[in-house]
């Protein structure tokens, strides 16, 4: 390939990629409310599980829900399956991620997980998968286009499922009230932790939004 078609061609992945990340606000529907309601009435944890490069999402899911304000963490489900779901408890959320709903480790976690009174939330392109109907509460996430190299490949997807958990995150920000002094509170090393201004502006942020 000359190094102009080369260019196009990267160029194309990343459009492909954005269009599916774009497509996500117009599959934003009840279920994000649902859930939304129910992580901010979570009397617990929220833990988030993945395998492969869902596993990476979920990585990133937990901790920019623990960013913003919301108790979180990542939970492999292997490593949970050979004894550390025994940190889950009764009042927890768990949000099992699978593009094809049909991974054996995350569905015998979630299904354990509600035998300890844990709601489980699915992430999943496949509503109607063995996940998508064990769940407490489903939510389809589609990657519209060619996001994801010949269908196979998790690119675009993972893209999806995360600005769907940074809608998730933000909003629920937004509902608690939590500021950016709490932010930079939880957040003392790096960059971040040498802030000395509060961002501006803090509208959006600061204020809940109406439930």
């Amino acid at each position: 390939m000359s190094h102009e078609a080369t260019l196009e061609a990267a160029r194309a992945v990343v459009r492909n990629e954005g269009e599916a990340v774009l497509a996500v606000a117009d599959q934003l529907d009840d279920t994000f409310i649902e859930v939304v309601d129910l992580l901010q009435s979570c009397t617990g944890k929220v833990f988030v599980t993945g395998s492969g490069t869902s596993g990476a999402t979920a990585r990133r899911m937990a901790h920019l829900l623990a960013v913003c304000g919301t108790p979180s963490t990542f939970i492999h489900p292997m490593d949970a399956l050979h004894g550390t779901m025994g940190a889950l408890a009764a009042g927890d959320v768990l949000i099992s991620i699978s593009r094809g709903g049909e991974s054996a480790e995350i569905n015998d976690f979630s299904t354990r997980a509600q035998r300890r009174s844990v709601a489980v939330v699915a992430l999943t392109a496949e509503p109607e998968s063995t996940l998508g109907r064990l769940a407490d509460v489903t939510v389809t996430l589609l990657t519209a286009g060619e996001g994801d190299p010949g269908g196979v490949i998790a690119m675009g997807s993972t893209l999806v499922t995360s600005v769907w958990g940074d809608a998730l995150a933000n909003i629920l920000m937004r509902r608690r009230g939590y500021g950016w002094e709490q932010v930079l509170e939880t957040h003392p090393a790096g960059a971040v932790g040498q802030i000395t201004d509060l961002p501006d502006p803090l509208a959006g942020v600061d204020a809940p939004a109406s439930a």
